[in-house]
């Protein structure tokens, strides 16, 4: 049981899952439920898929840099900073949005959302959050002489090379594992909690086994640290947890309760964690638990931690009901 939330004087709901903080080698700091079971990380390794368009030489090629890294890696609410910061990098490219296969949502950022239905104005690819994501794999396509059309298809050499890293950096073969399709439509494979936080201890201690890639995490990290607002948005986790931090910890969430994260420093850790019932108000609080508990901070650090990790549940007319918070079993 990783969390539960209150109403009153008694425990309404729990949550289960599991979670995981290794450090860089792979040795586990602690673990909570089943670590070894397979999930499906969702959005939570974009970091990790990033590693393919930053160590190709594909951003130097087409004059990209920190920014484009920053969306490459975002879950983004589809704000005026996210939308048009893919559109400029298309255009980089010689191409626009209508070459984007993720789909088209309207944004998750409420105010942007209202605007643009206020205006009469539609959504595009460009909103969805997976946007800055496919435009790396574009940017990677184009690099590389392949076709731009069918990027999302798991026989394409842009997800050939993608699973060839994520294999790699996790230590877990998942070019066998389940697999499926994720929301934006590339193919999302079953992996471990303890691979992929394994993974993310390497990239936040840029230990990995080339010089190459070694650089690629850290420019990974430096791009998630400097441009937080792109990586998230608003009132967004992963945005909130580098500004708490002075930029040394670093989130990504995923869809169905997963969320995964760095501590860069003198002893880099990864960690990651899967709620079972996809609960993203529960992953939430489980990961700024996870954050107060094993990333070192400080008092100050902490006090700007607290709405996440204490948040409450109120009444339609906005009194306080009761708070989510982390399990009494942990």
């Amino acid at each position: 049981m990783l969390v539960e939330a209150t109403r009153g004087d008694m425990v309404e709901s729990f949550h289960r899952g599991a979670a995981v903080v290794v450090d860089t080698n792979g040795r586990e700091i602690a673990a909570f439920g089943d670590i070894e079971r397979l999930i499906y990380p969702r959005s939570a390794i974009k970091p990790l898929q990033a590693i393919v368009l930053v160590e190709s030489g594909a951003l130097e090629h087409f004059g990209l840099g920190a920014t484009e890294i920053a969306l490459a890696c975002a879950s983004h609410s589809g704000e005026a900073i996210h939308t048009e910061g893919v559109r400029r990098w298309l255009n980089h490219l010689n191409l626009d949005e209508t070459v984007l296969e993720c789909g088209t949502h309207y944004p998750t950022h409420r105010n942007t959302r209202i605007s643009l239905t206020r205006e009469g104005i539609n959504a595009t690819p460009a909103h969805n959050n997976c946007s800055g994501k496919h435009a790396g794999f574009i940017t990677v396509a184009c690099h590389h002489g392949n076709p731009v059309a069918g990027y999302i298809e798991r026989e394409h050499p842009v997800q050939q090379r993608v699973l060839d890293v994520l294999e790699r950096v996790t230590e877990e073969t998942v070019t066998i594992a389940p697999a499926g399709l994720d929301g934006c439509g590339i193919p999302v494979v079953g992996m471990s909690l303890k691979g992929i936080a394994r993974a993310f201890a390497a990239l936040g201690g840029k230990r990995f086994s080339s010089a190459r890639r070694s650089e690629a995490a850290d420019r990974i990290c430096q791009a998630m640290a400097k441009y937080p607002e792109i990586v998230g948005g608003t009132g967004r986790l992963c945005t909130a947890v580098p500004l708490a931090t002075k930029r040394r910890v670093l989130v990504k969430v995923g869809a169905e309760g997963v969320y995964t994260g760095l501590a860069m420093g003198s002893n880099p850790i990864g960690f990651a964690l899967k709620i079972d019932d996809g609960s993203r108000r529960a992953a939430e609080v489980a990961l700024a638990w996870l954050i107060a508990k094993f990333c070192g901070l400080t008092t100050a650090e902490l006090d700007q931690m607290q709405p996440w990790l204490q948040p409450e549940v109120r009444t339609v007319a906005n009194r306080a009901a009761g708070i989510v918070r982390p399990s009494v079993d942990l």
